[in-house]
Parts: C-alpha cells; sequence; structure tokens
C-alpha cells in the first residue's frame, strides 16, 4: 500500500467503502422531496454535467461511435437499472435494509461468471459459500423475533433490489472486461449523462407525484450528486481498472455497516439480533466466495 503507484488507486477504493455506505440514508431523506424517477433524473444530470465539463476542461478525448454507444449502454446498465431499483426499493424498505439486502451482490457476480464464456466456474468451496450467504439472506427475510416486521412490501423491496444487483454486476463485468482508452473520469460522465437523459425522458411520459421542496431534499440531492455520483463512482471505475476485483469487492462489507449505522442514527431504523446474525452469516458465505473465486 505504500506504493506511490498503488497510493491513489487504495484512496480512490477507500472513497467508494466510505461514500457509498452513506448513499443509503442520503436517498431515503432525498426522496422525501423527490419522486424516484425526479431523483434519478436530477441527480445523473447535474453530476454528468459537472463532470463532463471538467473532461472538456481537460481536453479529456471523447470516444466515438461504437465506442461511446458501448460506454452509454453499460452506464444504462450499470448506473440506470441498479440505482433505480435501489431508489424505488427505499420507498418500501429501510434504507440500511436496503444496504443489507445487496450483501448479496458477490453471489451474484459469481455466478455470472460462471455463466458466461471464460468465465470462473464454480468450485465445491464456492458452492458452499454461496449456501452459506444464502442461508444468512434467508434468516433476514424470515419472520421471526427481529426487530424487522416481514411485509409484502419487505418481500418486494428484496426481490426489486435483485434485479438491480444482478444488473450491476452484469454491467461490472462488461465493464472490468471491455478494455476502453477513455479516462475513467469521462467514461463515469457518460454513463452518468446518459442515464439522466433516460430518467428525464421517462419522467415527461410517465406522471410523477409532486415534488415536496426542503432543505433536507436539496442536501440529500446535493450529497449524492457530490459524494454518490461524482467522487464514488469515478472511484468505483478507477478501482475496477487498478486494482483486483476481489479487492475492489471489499467495499460490499463496508457499505452496508455504514448504511445500517445512518440508517439508525437518521431515522431510528430497526435492528436487531437477527438482523446482525443475518449479517454475520451473510459476510461469512460472501468471505468464503471470495477467497475460493478468482471472479470475486
Amino acid at each position: 500500500m505504500g506504493s506511490p503507484s498503488l497510493l491513489l488507486p487504495y484512496l480512490a477504493l477507500g472513497a467508494v467503502c466510505i461514500f457509498w455506505g452513506t448513499t443509503y440514508v442520503a436517498i431515503r431523506i432525498a426522496l422525501e422531496s423527490f419522486p424516484p424517477l425526479v431523483l434519478m433524473a436530477l441527480r445523473f444530470l447535474v453530476s454528468g454535467s459537472i463532470l463532463l465539463v471538467w473532461a472538456w476542461w481537460r481536453g479529456l478525448a471523447m470516444p466515438q461511435g461504437r465506442a461511446l454507444v458501448r460506454t452509454c449502454g453499460i452506464g444504462l446498465l450499470l448506473l440506470g437499472v441498479a440505482n433505480t431499483c435501489l431508489t424505488y426499493s427505499e420507498t418500501l424498505i429501510p434504507s440500511g435494509l436496503a444496504a443489507l439486502f445487496l450483501t448479496t451482490a458477490p453471489f451474484w457476480l459469481v455466478g455470472l461468471e460462471a455463466l458466461i464464456p471464460g468465465g470462473d466456474r464454480l468450485t465445491w468451496p464456492v458452492t458452499v459459500g454461496l449456501a452459506i450467504g444464502l442461508c444468512g439472506t434467508a434468516l433476514l427475510v424470515t419472520p421471526g423475533t427481529g426487530a424487522l416486521e416481514i411485509t409484502p412490501a419487505v418481500w418486494t423491496g428484496f426481490l426489486i433490489l435483485q434485479i438491480g444487483s444482478f444488473c450491476w454486476n452484469a454491467g461490472s463485468i462488461l465493464q472490468r472486461r471491455w478494455k476502453t482508452e477513455t479516462h475513467p473520469i469521462l467514461t463515469g460522465a457518460l454513463q452518468q449523462m446518459a442515464v439522466g437523459l433516460v430518467c428525464l425522458g421517462l419522467v415527461a411520459a410517465i406522471p410523477q407525484r409532486a415534488v415536496h421542496w426542503s432543505w433536507a431534499g436539496v442536501a440529500g440531492v446535493a450529497w449524492l450528486v457530490t459524494f454518490g455520483s461524482i467522487v464514488a463512482y469515478s472511484a468505483y471505475i478507477y478501482s475496477l481498472e487498478t486494482l483486483p476485483i476481489s479487492l475492489v469487492s471489499l467495499y460490499t462489507y463496508i457499505n452496508p455497516v455504514v448504511a445500517v449505522a445512518l440508517g439508525w442514527m437518521f431515522y431510528n431504523e430497526p435492528f436487531g439480533s437477527k438482523e446482525l446474525a443475518a449479517m454475520v452469516v451473510i459476510f461469512v458465505g460472501v468471505g468464503i466466495v471470495k477467497r475460493f473465486s478468482h471472479s470475486s
């Protein structure tokens, strides 16, 4: 870690680990003022515009033709579907629970890698890790003595987040496998603009609830734009291109801890012994998968 060549990648990974953990509660705060699609459009149009201006000022080379289409397409999968699912899920479930549900992300990553040509095949240790992690997930959503009441809304939120997690990991695999000369920040700018424009079109086509302006809601959007989209997402793209995926994916451990703590602090979100036990079991499963799988 002391190598100067690795200092910036490690700092980028640290930003991903901390700042993305804060975005769960920031989304919940912003949703008090803005409906999900409006929030998505506003967040990514602002962040994408800021990053594009920076890229223009630096004179970064814009991808052309198929490279531009591919960059935007991966962004719609990686950012658009995944973040829309996350944002909408937080209208149904607490922000900390959404973060816990997304701890299944490494399982999707391993499964997708096993299915695609040239990907890593499943081994017995990885299969055991997957089974353990799924048991933790089952414990989390099983009615019982936990602090959280398991309702149809919780199940809906869980399923929506798994769709988003699938798309996020599919996009991450495509981003990592596609070698591009485009600067990581410009890549992030184009992807965020693509998502913002598509969401803006959906806002125009689909009736939305009224916007209720508040300082808290605006502050939530500002935090998402600055630390969620500009800082953390650019850092994530950079980390994917400069560090092993096994190291980058450590953020899946840290984000939920940050999100659960902030959800409890800001909204007194329920978190009891059952939820803690489920989180530990899931982390054990994730740890085994990471230890024995090259893809994670």
